[in-house]
């Protein structure tokens, strides 16, 4: 299980990632990061929710209320031209901090 900490700083890549392959709702969002993280990463609504308001405001992400195939309505999450952007400034970060974090244990296990 990740910290609170790594999962709060990942959150927005994360959920920018996964609507960049297609529009999604919350319970599917959830559903799809512990599939691509083999269980390893749970999210629940209070964690998830809390993020796309956010992302909503910013214009990375727009929602839309639709309704679904049981009639109830549904809150579909779209990422924006310009949260593609901020995908690719987050990957650009992300790799920045791997490549450190890499080096360094690198050279932490090898002085072991």
């Amino acid at each position: 299980m990740l910290s609170k900490n790594l999962t709060a700083a990942s959150s927005r890549p994360i959920i920018l990632g996964i609507l960049k392959q297609g529009t999604s709702y919350g319970y599917l969002i959830i559903k799809k990061l512990k599939e691509l993280s083999g269980g390893k990463i749970e999210w629940s609504d209070g964690m998830l929710y809390p993020v796309l308001h956010k992302l909503e405001k910013e214009n990375l992400i727009k929602a839309k209320w639709e309704l679904a195939e049981n009639g109830r309505p549904r809150k579909y999450y779209t990422i924006t031209d310009l949260g593609k952007q901020e995908l690719i400034n987050e990957e650009k970060q992300w790799n920045q901090v791997n490549a450190v974090l890499s080096v360094l244990w690198k050279q932490n296990h090898s002085t072991t």
